[in-house]
C-alpha cells in the first residue's frame, strides 16, 4: 500500500498554520485552552480540547516529533454537547469571547459554534456531540471521561477517519502510539474496546481506520526514532488491529463489508 500525503478533507479547524514556532505564543494557546476547560467545569459545561493543541498535551514525551513541520496555533477546537448549545454561547461571552452570529447560524444543523476573543485574538470553534467529516466520531456520554482533551480512544479516530491522511496526521499518531498503551479502559491508555466498537457500529470507519493503521506502520521505517520505540508502536498496531477484530459485528456491518470498495464508504468533504 502506498502512503500519500496531501492536505486531508476531514480535518478538525485549521488550528495549526505552518511559520516559525513561537514558544511564548504557544503557552498561550495552550494555557487559554486550560482556561475555557476549567470555567466550563466550574459551571458544569464540559468542554475538551481536540486537534493539535489535545496531541501536544498528551504526548509530552514523544511531542519533539511535531517539531520538524514548524507548526504554531492559530486556533482552538473544543468537543461539547448540543444540548448545552445556550449554556456554552453564554460561557464563552463570560470568557470575552464574541460569537459569530452568523457563521453559527450556518453551521447550526451541523452542530458547531464558532467564538472570537477580539482580547487575545483567539479563534475558537466547538464542534456538538461528534466530529463529523469523513466519518463520524460520537463523544456523547465521552467528555467527563479525560480532561482537558477528549478521551484518547477519539483523539486516535479523530486521525484515523480522515481518508486522504497526510505526513502530519501519521506523525501525531505514531506519538500516540509510543506515548500510550493499549488496553480496554481509559486509564490513560487508548480503549482499544472504544476503539473496536466504533469501528464495529460502521463498516466505512473500520475500513478506513485499518487503512490508516497501515499507512502508519509503512511509515515508520522513515522516521527518526530508536528501533525499540517502532517495535512498540507496531505491536500497538497490532493490538488495535487484534481487538477490532475480535469484536462482534452485526449482520448490518457484515452485509457493508461484501460489497467492500465498490461503493464509496466515507462522506466527502470538501
Amino acid at each position: 500500500m502506498n502512503v500519500e500525503y496531501s492536505r486531508p478533507a476531514g480535518e478538525v479547524g485549521d488550528e495549526v498554520g505552518v511559520g516559525t514556532p513561537d514558544p511564548d505564543l504557544a503557552k498561550v494557546f495552550e494555557d487559554e485552552a486550560v482556561r475555557v476547560v476549567e470555567a466550563g467545569d466550574a459551571q458544569g459545561v464540559p468542554l475538551r480540547v481536540i486537534g493539535a493543541l489535545a496531541f501536544h498535551h498528551h504526548c509530552p514525551e514523544f511531542g519533539f516529533m511535531q517539531a520538524k513541520f514548524n507548526r504554531v496555533y492559530t486556533d482552538i477546537d473544543f468537543a461539547g454537547y448540543g444540548k448545552q448549545d445556550r449554556a456554552i454561547r453564554a460561557l464563552f461571552a463570560s470568557l470575552g469571547y464574541e460569537e459569530d452570529a452568523e457563521v453559527n447560524a450556518f453551521h447550526a444543523e451541523g452542530g458547531r459554534l464558532i467564538f472570537n476573543n477580539p482580547a487575545n485574538r483567539i479563534h475558537a470553534d466547538v464542534f456538538m456531540d461528534r466530529l463529523d467529516f469523513c466519518h463520524t466520531i460520537p463523544w456523547k456520554g465521552r467528555l467527563e471521561v479525560d480532561s482537558p482533551t477528549i478521551p484518547l480512544a477519539e483523539l486516535l479516530l479523530e486521525k484515523m477517519q480522515i481518508v486522504q491522511i497526510n505526513e502530519k496526521d501519521i506523525i501525531d499518531t505514531i506519538m500516540l502510539l509510543r506515548e500510550h498503551e493499549i488496553a480496554a479502559d481509559d486509564e490513560d491508555h487508548i480503549n482499544s474496546a472504544r476503539v473496536a466498537k466504533l469501528c464495529a457500529d460502521e463498516w466505512g470507519l473500520w475500513r478506513t481506520t485499518t487503512m490508516n493503521l497501515d499507512k502508519v506502520r509503512e511509515y515508520l521505517p522513515h522516521l527518526d526514532l530508536e528501533d525499540t520505540d517502532k517495535q512498540i508502536v507496531t505491536q500497538r498496531i497490532a493490538e488495535l488491529l487484534s481487538a477490532m477484530d475480535d469484536y462482534p459485528k452485526g449482520t448490518k456491518w457484515k452485509l457493508r463489508a461484501k460489497i467492500g470498495d465498490k461503493k464509496r464508504w466515507y462522506n466527502e468533504v470538501g
